[in-house]
């Protein structure tokens, strides 16, 4: 493992001790002003998928084949995926971004002001967000096919 995935799990690890996570039944966080410059689809009255990792996250890359699925089935039903990335350096998160074809949307959160508010405890750490704006489920790792089977049973009952 490098050095730098050590100082960011370290850093995660510090935000997610001084912050409380977020937790089902708590109010998503407004993104506006947590990620500056970036151009945050609407999410008023969908469901949201808000999913965080990093580039140097196994699990998360096994993830986005399953989000780019749940996002072909359910995007025209109501669904917006958002995927936070907290890479220190943008050429990591723009590298893996560009790697892996993602048909939702991406963020870089290098100031981890989005991970502050949230606090994950680990990566990737995904909330599904109800139409009222409400976290109804919270996902730490990702274990495949279970949990895709997870995500759309979810998802399906939001929308």
């Amino acid at each position: 493992m490098k050095t730098r995935t050590l100082i960011a799990l370290f850093g995660i690890g510090l935000l997610a001790q001084s912050a409380m996570a977020l937790e089902s039944g708590q109010k998503m966080p407004a993104l506006k002003g947590l990620l500056p410059g970036a151009s945050i689809p609407g999410t008023s009255g969908k469901v949201v998928l808000v999913d965080f990792w990093a580039s140097w996250c196994g699990p998360c890359k096994q993830s986005f084949p399953a989000l780019n699925r749940l996002n072909d089935k359910y995007a025209g039903k109501g669904l917006v995926i958002l995927a936070i990335s907290v890479d220190e350096k943008e050429e990591d998160y723009k590298k893996f971004a560009s790697k892996m074809g993602a048909k939702f949307p991406l963020f870089h959160d290098g100031a981890h002001k989005a991970a502050e508010k949230f606090a994950p405890p680990s990566m990737p750490t995904s909330y599904i967000i109800d139409r009222k704006g409400v976290v109804r489920h919270v996902h730490t790792g990702f274990n495949g096919k279970k949990t895709e089977a997870e995500y759309m049973a979810e998802i399906e009952a939001l929308l």
